[in-house]
């Protein structure tokens, strides 16, 4: 049985993270750099708490949104370890809008209660999956703000990202390559151990369709970037196909049983 009170600090938690992300979302030109980076912190820790205080259950639950919700405290992981690295770094505003939309998100659709039987394993499974979609993630948002550098710097106007545009270039490549590898290592561990991890053997659904494509797409780009150099709107374009494929894999397959069909995935 679920936990109740639990899931009341959970939804406490859930609303004290959207209301902090608020404050950098809304009022970003009004703080100080140091206020914006201590506002998102706060924030990025109240969203950890109310991730443990909804999916630390019995049993656990799980599904699209807390998957999203999970994909973005990685992503703003990243950033501030980024921050950090590269102080000039700016994205806070979208990434705190970012933030607060997952967390409601999650708060609304906590997922469904994860098979009592399911292996000791699946968790592990799952933390490769997520990690994976926190790597592409980072990866989209360097890939935009290299994009949007791009075009202000042809316009003859500063970037307003405050990073230069061949170390967007490198971080957006890197997280690319960390993404694939475990985007790889979560492909390979569905398809060997499938029946020891959920009970059936590798299946040729819509997740395991479209997380092929995308691991195509990656590898495609990969692949060029190394032989051919490519880079700029063609990269940047294959980097968005494949981040979307990989989201419609889990993320939209869950959507659809949960939200559309209303049956237990």
């Amino acid at each position: 049985m679920v936990s109740t009170p639990f899931f009341q600090l959970g939804g406490l938690l859930s609303l004290a993270a959207i209301a902090a992300y608020a404050v950098p979302a809304l009022g970003i030109r009004r703080l100080d750099p140091a206020q914006a980076r201590l506002a998102l912190r706060g924030a990025w820790v109240l969203h950890g708490l109310a991730l443990a205080a909804t999916l630390l259950t019995s049993p656990a639950h799980f599904g699209f949104a807390p998957a999203l919700s999970i994909t973005a405290w990685l992503m703003l992981t990243v950033y501030a370890v980024e921050q950090q690295l590269f102080p000039q770094m700016q994205a806070r505003r979208a990434l705190a809008a970012l933030g607060a939309a997952s967390v409601a998100l999650a708060w609304v659709f906590p997922g469904q209660p994860m098979h009592v039987q399911a292996s000791a394993w699946l968790p592990l499974h799952l933390a490769l999956g997520i990690a994976c979609y926190g790597l592409f993630a980072a990866a989209v948002v360097h890939a935009t703000l290299m994009s949007q550098a791009e075009q202000r710097m042809r316009r003859g106007a500063e970037s307003d990202s405050g990073m230069p545009l061949l170390l967007l270039e490198r971080l957006t490549f890197r997280f690319v390559t960390a993404g694939f590898i475990l985007l790889t290592a979560t492909l390979l561990a569905g398809w060997l151990f499938g029946e020891q991890l959920y009970g059936r053997s590798w299946r040729w659904n819509h997740k395991e369709v479209f997380s092929l494509l995308s691991w195509l797409v990656f590898a495609v780009l990969l692949l060029g970037r190394k032989r051919f150099g490519w880079r700029g709107h063609h990269a940047v374009r294959m980097i968005y196909a494949g981040a979307l494929l990989l989201l419609l894999a889990y993320v939209g397959s869950r959507f659809v049983m949960e939200v559309v069909l209303h049956r237990l995935a």
